[in-house]
């Protein structure tokens, strides 16, 4: 098969860009090694910055979210025992909306079944090859049948655990990393959530963050130890907790029920440079992680996305490479300061094994300074809704 752009990874990056090149009139293909209903079942993040939204309504994927997603003018920062709102939209004249990366993949899944455009699913053995040449292919199994697509370019979105990262050599890549030492213990249930806007706690006992997917859906979490068994937690426990955690209005507002989904996830800051190979990039958690303290996991990838859906436009119309030569210093750009936010982010609201009773005042100082002055929550409001494309 020949192609302009393989793209390795059907996830929301991939499907992203996908669409958004079919829109520029760019071949593309689209292999994952998943079945769709497994990538279509993996629960994961839920607020989009405005640039996001503008990105799905560009391909035509962004009615759904329109009606059914939930936007937020604020948020609310919890401690000593109080809440405290920012106002985000007040500060910044931006919003952001509440609605899960699972209806997004599917919104996008059925835009490119609309279009008519190839996905192969269940392809196994992915290998990107010779990306670092001028004719680079992609090699892959799919029932038992190898098969070959060249193509100009490689699109590496298949996630932090996924072939295209790996298969650049040691010496042309370098990481930063930073792993947390706790995860977030997460469940999904049926009730309606306990406030119109996210409830970010710090609590002696450790973070809490109250979020939804609807107004019939809420998402809840809490801190928990790395090496936490999810079997040690029913849903009883998992409550009682969360209410410890969070100030006494909403504790005794919490609306309980069964739990639909439950996991741990570890946290992680991770950073891969540079973002691009020769004739392949990467995008998206291909690249890089962060916690999702900030809420920027979903967005980095889309703005990833937009940088390189641009250059590849630019280099098939105006038959320029500025854009692609260009794409992973632009892109790490906007991921860094990313990064430095949902690391700030995660350092003033968790409790650390090693901070003591001088980082938790530091933590508390730090809050309330954010809750007091217009300019520091100005920025914490101007990093939230997502710094410019």
């Amino acid at each position: 098969m020949r192609t302009k752009v393989a793209i390795i990874g059907a996830g929301p990056a991939g499907l992203l860009l996908g669409q958004l090149l079919h829109l520029y009139g760019i071949e593309n293909i689209i292999l994952e090694r998943q079945t769709p209903e497994y990538v279509l079942g993996r629960i994961r993040a839920g607020l989009l910055e405005e640039g996001t939204v503008a990105l799905l309504d560009e391909v035509g994927a962004g009615a759904r979210a329109h009606q059914e997603g939930l936007v937020h003018h604020g948020v609310e920062l919890a401690f000593g025992g109080a809440r405290h709102r920012i106002d985000m939209h007040g500060a910044t004249g931006k919003t952001v909306m509440i609605y899960g990366q699972t209806e997004v993949t599917l919104d996008l899944t059925n835009a490119r079944k609309a279009a008519g455009l190839t996905s192969v699913y269940q392809a196994a053995d992915v290998k990107p090859l010779d990306f670092d040449t001028d004719r680079p292919r992609v090699s892959y199994v799919k029932d038992g049948v190898a098969h070959e697509i060249e193509c100009d370019f490689i699109a590496g979105c298949d996630g932090f655990h996924g072939v295209s990262r790996a298969s650049v050599k040691p010496a042309a890549i370098k990481t930063y990393e930073r792993v947390y030492p706790f995860g977030w213990l997460g469940i999904l249930s049926e009730t309606p959530p306990v406030s119109p806007e996210l409830i970010y706690s710090n609590h002696a006992r450790g973070f809490a963050l109250c979020t939804m997917r609807s107004t019939r859906r809420s998402r809840y979490y809490v801190q928990c130890p790395l090496d936490d068994d999810i079997a040690q937690w029913p849903d009883e426990r998992f409550w009682d907790e969360l209410k410890r955690r969070i100030d006494q209005k909403a504790a005794d507002e919490l609306i309980t029920g069964p739990s639909i989904e439950k996991s741990i996830a570890p946290l992680r800051s991770f950073v891969a440079e540079p973002m691009r190979f020769g004739r392949m990039f990467l995008a998206g958690d291909a690249s890089h992680i962060v916690p999702p303290t900030g809420a920027k996991g979903l967005n980095l990838a889309a703005s990833d996305v937009h940088y390189l859906s641009h250059a590849f436009r630019e280099y098939y119309d105006e038959k320029s490479s500025a854009g692609i030569d260009g794409y992973s210093a632009r892109a790490l750009a906007r991921v860094w300061k990313a990064v430095r936010f949902s690391w700030w982010m995660t350092s003033m609201l968790h409790q650390f094994p090693d901070q003591g009773e001088f980082g938790a005042r530091i933590q508390l100082a730090e809050l309330e300074y954010l809750v007091s002055s217009k300019a520091a929550s100005a920025s914490l409001s101007e990093n939230y809704v997502g710094l410019p494309f």
